[in-house]
């Protein structure tokens, strides 16, 4: 241990509180006391008594006229106007032959899975609606990083899912410009669609738009493709086009099938104008460097889902359908 005897004790004297009070005059910088006020001689008021009124007398009361409140009654909301093209039967052989979904026929495991993905995608759909989350949540974009991941199976499986609903109608738009497939998996012809549209002012694009014999579903073809669609797609034409796709129906679901993102650039331009995307991830074929560069192209739209795709195990044993005999 520190032999603490060798250190020197401080010299005895005032101490430094002392020594400074002794410095300064800390009484300089107090307030001085404030005097005793003498008490002011307050004079009790002078209430003069009312003359007394006279026994009939009724003094009048001076009503204020009330203004009557002007309400204006709430504009009412246009009714929705349904789109009146070309109405085209849609063979439901060939969709079972692609494995798609066979409007009105038994429930399948296919069936199923679509039901959980489309049910997150209506509610941010409604949400947005309600002004919650990011504009726009009616229109969805489903795009892959490369080609052969199944996003036009996915895309066309999502429409005919949500046509399904009772308070939901679907446009598939065909935006896949250069190698356009969705009527061709669908068995509807070609025609116009948003490519023309957006080239040519004096076309309306809803008289591009193919109905169909299942309810609730119409498509938009992709149109003739000309050797600028990201410069047509990047145009101010686009918002007022788009926008004219879900006016007056607000219950309208957009479904955009686009090119895939690092094969094509208008899946960038079209982020833009959409709420919610759905990258399609083929099991055992999408590498994530290639999924983290797509994501990366799309980031323009702020709400991006992943869906697995091709998947042949599952961890949980998960097999939707079989519950109501369906067997594979």
């Amino acid at each position: 241990m520190t032999d603490q005897t060798r250190i020197p004790l401080p010299p005895s004297g005032p101490s430094l509180i002392e020594r400074a009070s002794g410095t300064f005059d800390f009484r300089t910088m107090t307030r001085p006391p404030i005097a005793d006020l003498p008490p002011e001689t307050v004079k009790p008021p002078v209430v003069k008594a009312a003359p007394p009124a006279a026994p009939d007398a009724i003094q009048p009361v001076a009503v204020q006229p009330v203004s009557a409140r002007s309400v204006t009654a709430p504009a009412p909301q246009p009714a929705p106007q349904p789109f009146t093209g070309t109405c085209h039967a849609i063979d439901r052989a060939h969709l079972r032959e692609q494995c798609l979904i066979e409007p009105e026929s038994a429930v399948t495991g296919l069936l199923e899975e679509f039901r959980i993905v489309k049910r997150q995608l209506l509610r941010t759909a409604a949400e947005s609606r309600e002004g919650k989350g990011a504009a726009h949540g009616e229109r969805i974009l489903v795009c892959s990083a490369h080609p052969g991941e199944g996003k036009t199976f996915c895309a066309v499986n999502l429409a005919l899912s949500i046509a399904a609903e009772k308070d939901n109608e679907v446009l598939l738009v065909d935006a896949d410009f250069a190698k356009p497939s969705v009527l061709s998996t669908l068995g509807l012809p070609g025609g116009p669609g948003l490519m023309d549209a957006l080239a040519d002012p004096s076309l309306a694009v809803e008289d591009c738009i193919i109905g169909t014999d299942i309810a609730g579903l119409y498509v938009l073809p992709a149109g003739n493709a000309t050797g600028s669609d990201t410069e047509y797609l990047a145009s101010s034409r686009t918002g007022e086009v788009l926008a004219r796709l879900t006016a007056h129906a607000p219950n309208r679901i957009v479904i955009f099938d686009s090119p895939p993102a690092l094969a094509a650039s208008p899946a960038s331009v079209l982020a833009h104008h959409v709420g919610q995307t759905v990258m399609i991830v083929r099991a055992d074929v999408t590498g994530e460097a290639a999924l983290r560069d797509a994501v990366h192209l799309l980031a323009a739209c702020d709400d991006i889902k992943l869906l697995l795709n091709g998947t042949r195990f599952s961890t949980t044993g998960r097999r939707f359908g079989t519950y109501y005999g369906y067997k594979e």
